[in-house]
């Protein structure tokens, strides 16, 4: 902490923007601290220090770094945490047909202000226009027209707004988990693993497929319009169910006509799996994990695994395990290391873990495979 205070200080006035990124870079345990506490470790250092420069450049940084802290503090503060379908319908003016489901049509609804809003329910949001700038999680991305977000419960989303009430255009669907325990879909519902994508791994409809999903929606929407009865539920979830599949087939679709953009994301993949295992990170790291690799590569771990699914026919996990036995292959040769310094240094803590994989995907042992080769 104490050398990147000196560091910063020393920054020239026009390095001074690599502050933030600098601030970003402490640890986590560190970025938690109090206010209080940060003063103190700053008013430790401003003693020891000599240079009047560096002192004041240090000052300076508590305050850049205290309003930073609060800011975070304020924003998390502002988020809308929506626990039922009937908050949500409050929140933006629609009456409540079902305490379960909703289908919000934004034209039809008085304007309102948009907010960052934590919601404890499955949501699909349909927009008709570009409504702005949505943060999805602590990410901002540009929301445009004519694209299907799908949001999971628990998941912080938003659209930047001064508090002015603004007039929305689309088609929200809301559900609450209860809406599908017990049912075909609830036992499924994970495998539309796209409630966990990323904003920016939207799905941009073509005309077509947009009145495929108006006609999802329209059917949802006539059931709820329709008295409650003992067949309410079971034909509002089939019908959801029909969407999410349909909403499969299109993202399949979309993996198909971005297939330049999915080459370059596989080749970076591999790149990022070679790089892992020439460096000594599975040694102090384990193996790497599917987020480790999504994150380098600024993509969801779903959406990778998924668009790995479609290209190769094996998940993202698949291939880690693939790229280890591969190098694994290539260490064996090396007699010089026994196979548990190699599983050692392939991040496996137990080295009979290690020979079960191997001797799971290659068909022998790695002993085995060292005496045929």
């Amino acid at each position: 902490m104490f050398s990147l205070l000196i560091h910063i200080a020393n920054l020239k006035e026009n390095d001074r923007k690599k502050i933030p990124v600098l601030l970003r870079e402490l640890p986590e345990s560190l970025k938690a601290i109090t206010n209080i506490w940060l003063l103190t470790l700053i008013t430790e250092c401003l003693t020891i220090i000599p240079d009047s420069d560096i002192r004041v450049n240090i000052f300076n940084l508590s305050y850049i770094h205290l309003h930073w802290v609060s800011k975070k503090h304020v924003m998390m503060s502002n988020i809308i945490r929506i626990n039922s379908v009937g908050e949500y319908n409050n929140m933006v003016g629609q009456e409540t047909l079902h305490p379960l489901v909703s289908i919000i049509d934004f034209s039809k609804v008085k304007p309102f202000a948009f907010a960052r809003t934590q919601i404890n329910l499955y949501a699909i949001l349909l927009k008709d226009i570009k409504c702005g700038n949505i943060i999805y999680g602590i990410k901002e991305y540009d929301y445009e027209d004519g694209t299907l977000i799908f949001i999971g419960p628990g998941q912080v989303y938003g659209v930047d707004s001064d508090g002015e009430k603004r007039q929305a255009a689309g088609y929200a669907l809301i559900f609450h988990p209860d809406l599908i325990h017990g049912t075909s879909l609830g036992k499924h519902i994970n495998e539309y693993s796209f409630f966990s994508y990323e904003v920016n791994e939207a799905l941009h409809l073509s005309a077509r497929e947009r009145d495929v999903i108006n006609e999802c929606i329209s059917n949802i929407s006539y059931e709820l319009q329709h008295a409650i009865d003992s067949h309410s539920k079971t034909l509002i979830v089939s019908y959801i169910e029909l969407f999410l599949n349909y909403s499969k087939r299109f993202y399949e679709r979309q993996f198909n006509t971005r297939s330049h953009v999915n080459i370059d994301i596989l080749s970076r993949f591999e790149k990022v799996l070679s790089d892992y295992f020439a460096s000594e990170k599975a040694l102090d790291e384990g193996l790497p994990s599917v987020k480790y690799c999504a994150d380098k590569l600024f993509i969801s771990p779903n959406y990778l695994s998924d668009l790995l699914k479609k290209e190769t026919g094996k998940s993202a996990q698949e291939h880690i395990q693939m790229k280890m036995i591969d190098v694994a292959k290539e260490k064996i040769f090396d007699t010089g290391k026994s196979i548990s310094e190699i599983a050692y240094e392939l991040g496996f803590k137990h080295p009979q873990h290690f020979t079960r994989m191997f001797k799971k995907q290659v068909g022998m042992s790695p002993n085995e495979y060292r005496n045929l080769n």
